[in-house]
């Protein structure tokens, strides 16, 4: 079969397969499971935000009706995390955040846990906490991590210091000889973005037993490799000893990127012998939630009168919280949503990780490429205003096309995102602006490009064809809501073998049954599982076509695999069933099964330009433009939007409906962060916003239909030209709706989300612009190296 041919036979509207089981409630999610022999458990939380625990006595819980063991941090000597171990699993003497786990109880029931709970007696001499990166900052700022230089290092190569958990950097070019030119205008702004709930159908649960020397942990996680590594890291046993099953997961949007609950589970399991549930509360998710992390920003650029970008520096802190985690790896993609969409001069852009006595963050659907978008666009539309050029012309200009260079100095293929801009264009002339009622209204409008990427990296994959010419796939893939489990990678084995899609089974994760994989996000799974799965495929046809060669006397190039047969190339109808070369092949040599993999192509940066960062330069980048319209009351500082379009670049769309369905998801979870979802964190270090009477989720009568272009065609190392078209969807939406309310009000906008008291103080006369004066407007002295 040719690469133009699967590609065509991959391109439909494949319905989920699962879609009437999730409507009716028969899909069986983690929280589901278990059995009566399966004890539950309960953590017991740290009520304060930073202190040294002088007494810990867990005698009088342990006496309590029900209780059949208590877990504390001496049964989990090792810490976790990414690039630094930081992290251990209990509060070891020291609490750095409220709600940080001190203990862990199980019990018959959940009731009975949670009384136990309340016995167990933690005495903690509290200590004034860093709540604010400002804080954290601070000449004379306090330690959160006093041995940070005692710490393992997992990955060399950053600047760590004080309160910085991590520093990425980017220095290209001199970019003080850029703004010391008098042909020049300098623009600098301040940006800031608060925290976002990823909200999941299904909270964080696990169901973990001890059998045969092993942990058996089944469990609602996008990275069930990185579960098992972490378990056994904590535990200070070999990754061998922990095996980790996925049923579906009702959600994660990055919340389930890290492992979370998964050794509590696993070390009370061990010490009662029996099977443990812990499911957390929906209290416990808003309150230690793995937030997108809020963040502060300033950038600074210089810009000739026809609108060449000559020179940017940037600087953004991202607050971690108590612990480096995800935001660790993340500094690493500053530069690339910074400097990735525009073509600019020099460069010099840092991102700090920095620690504050508040809950850890983590990664969510296109992580800080969201706020960094969100700053780079508000930003752009002020460097048009200062030099009088209409936005979207400065665009045009500026994107980055084919052989422009990125922040690190990569080298981009193609040209993509100017002509979907002028693709937006057409979009937009459709329509008539909509019609507002300008005695209560403002009306904006504003149109904006993101660029984001794929995360590519090692995924192994497993295709076993079965006696009745169906296909069997054994990924490390999930079963999140994405599609890709139920869609996009049946519909790729299916082309590649010649069977439909009905006719692939997928099976869920077990890491005893598949090779190593980073896990379902980032958009990668239909790229990097999908790549594996097509070279698998390769395998199988070429086993299958070396007998069928012998059978029909035809030379194995002359080949087809179409509509569950073998044909010869050309000649419809001729050939045989796939299953009886499938029983030739059995008989021969016995199953037909094919093995592949992939890896992160490796695309080169420019050496010496980049410094603690993960990935120097992105294999796969993917764009979009988005535009919309809104309308702001101006009485109450309500903001609606009116309309809302999209040119999203997907590489090839193998499935259109599914990828509109992401596209619709993804824009209306960016409504919520760009417009109600704000969480504040209190004197005490709580955050205040619980359940959902206090958290705004957008609901049906604030959002509306999206006006979707999908952009096919542009470079990408994917399977069949894909690119995932999960993750980017809500790149730009803070921006579009930032850029259209700061046109709508001729005001700066420079905070999200725009909530209405935001909204009406913006417009109130004394409204002033955001200064962050912790970030100096001199980038050398905001770095450590």
């Amino acid at each position: 079969m040719t690469y133009l041919q699967a590609q065509n036979n991959a391109v439909m509207d494949y319905p989920r397969r699962d879609a009437s089981d999730k409507l009716r409630g028969r899909t069986k999610y983690t929280v589901d499971q278990g059995g009566l022999e399966t004890l539950h458990a309960v953590l017991v939380r740290s009520e304060v935000a930073s202190g040294k625990i002088i007494q810990l006595d867990a005698k009088a819980a342990l006496e309590m009706p029900g209780v059949r063991g208590i877990a504390t941090s001496v049964d989990a000597p090792g810490s976790h995390g990414l690039g630094i171990a930081d992290h251990p699993i209990f509060a070891d003497g020291h609490v750095r955040y409220h709600g940080e786990p001190i203990a862990a109880i199980a019990a018959k029931t959940r009731r009975q846990a949670l009384e136990a709970a309340k016995k167990v007696v933690v005495k903690i001499e509290a200590s004034k906490p860093n709540l604010t990166m400002a804080q954290s900052l601070a000449k004379d700022a306090r330690l959160i991590h006093p041995d940070w230089e005692d710490y393992e290092i997992l990955y060399d190569g950053a600047a760590r210091g004080g309160n910085i958990a991590w520093e990425a950097t980017v220095r290209r070019g001199d970019t003080q000889a850029e703004f010391d030119r008098d042909d020049i205008t300098v623009v600098e702004g301040c940006y800031r973005v608060g925290r976002q709930n990823h909200v999941s159908f299904e909270p964080r649960a696990v169901i973990a037993s001890f059998e045969d020397g092993r942990f058996h942990v089944i469990t609602s996680t996008q990275v069930p490799w990185t579960v098992r590594h972490v378990t056994a890291k904590v535990l200070e046993i070999p990754e061998s000893h922990v095996r980790v099953t996925v049923p579906p997961v009702g959600g994660g949007f990055g919340l389930k990127f890290d492992c979370s609950l998964e050794p509590y589970a696993a070390i009370l399991a061990k010490k009662t012998g029996q099977p443990v549930s812990l499911i957390n509360s929906r209290e416990e998710e808003m309150l230690t939630c793995l937030c997108r992390e809020n963040a502060e920003i300033r950038l600074k650029s210089a810009v000739t009168k026809d609108g060449e970008i000559v020179a940017r520096e940037g600087t953004v802190l991202m607050d971690a919280g108590a612990y480096g985690g995800e935001q660790v790896f993340l500094t690493t993609m500053t530069a690339h949503t910074l400097g990735g969409n525009y073509r600019l001069g020099a460069a010099k852009i840092s991102s700090q990780a920095v620690y504050t006595n508040t809950p850890p963050n983590g990664a969510f659907r296109a992580c800080n490429g969201v706020y960094n978008t969100f700053a780079l666009e508000r930003h752009t539309d002020e460097i048009c205003k200062a030099i009088g050029m209409d936005p979207v012309a400065f665009r045009k200009l500026n994107v980055v096309g084919d052989g422009s260079l990125g922040a690190t100095g990569q080298v981009f293929e193609g040209d993509v995102l100017g002509p979907m801009l002028d693709r937006m264009d057409v979009l937009i002339s459709k329509d008539s602006p909509a019609e507002v009622d300008t005695s209560e209204y403002l009306y904006g409008r504003a149109t904006t490009v993101g660029t984001w990427f794929i995360f590519v990296g090692p995924s192994a994959a497993t295709v076993n064809l079965n006696a009745d010419g169906s296909a069997t796939l054994v990924t490390s893939g999930v079963e999140i809501g994405s599609g890709t489990m139920m869609q996009s990678l049946p519909q790729m084995v299916g082309a590649e073998l010649g069977i439909h899609p009905d006719n692939v089974i997928v099976k869920t994760a077990d890491t005893d049954a598949s090779g190593r994989d980073l896990g379902v996000g980032g958009g990668r799974t239909t790229v990097s599982i999908g790549a594996a799965s097509t070279a698998a495929c390769a395998e199988v046809r070429d086993k299958l076509f070396e007998i069928a060669s012998e059978l029909l006397q035809t030379a194995t190039d002359k080949l087809v695999l179409v509509n569950g047969r073998v044909e010869i190339a050309g000649m419809a109808g001729s050939g045989m069933p796939i299953q009886s070369v499938i029983a030739e092949a059995e008989a021969r040599n016995g199953p037909i099964a094919g093995s592949g993999a992939f890896t992160a192509p490796g695309t080169p940066a420019m050496p010496g330009c980049a410094a603690g960062h993960f990935i120097d330069a992105i294999d796969i980048p993917v764009f979009a433009v988005h535009d919309c319209e809104v309308a702001v009351h101006k009485e109450t500082g309500k903001v609606s939007v009116l309309s809302y379009r999209v040119v999203q670049d997907v590489g090839r769309a193998i499935n259109p409906r599914a990828i509109r369905s992401q596209v619709q998801g993804g824009v209306v979870q960016g409504m919520g962060y760009a417009l109600s979802e704000e969480i504040t964190i209190n004197d005490k270090g709580r955050i205040d916003q619980d359940g959902f009477e206090t958290y705004k989720i957008p609901s049906v009568g604030d959002v509306l239909p999206i006006d979707l272009d999908l952009f096919e065609g542009a470079p990408s190392a994917g399977p069949l030209g894909t690119k995932g078209a999960g993750e980017v969807p809500i790149l730009n939406v803070g921006a579009s709706i930032a850029c259209a309310v700061a046109n709508a009000t001729g005001k700066k906008v420079n905070e999200l989300p725009l909530t209405p008291p935001r909204v009406l103080e913006l417009m109130s006369e004394d409204s002033r612009s955001l200064d962050l004066e912790h970030i100096q407007s001199d980038w050398e002295k905001n770095v450590l190296g």
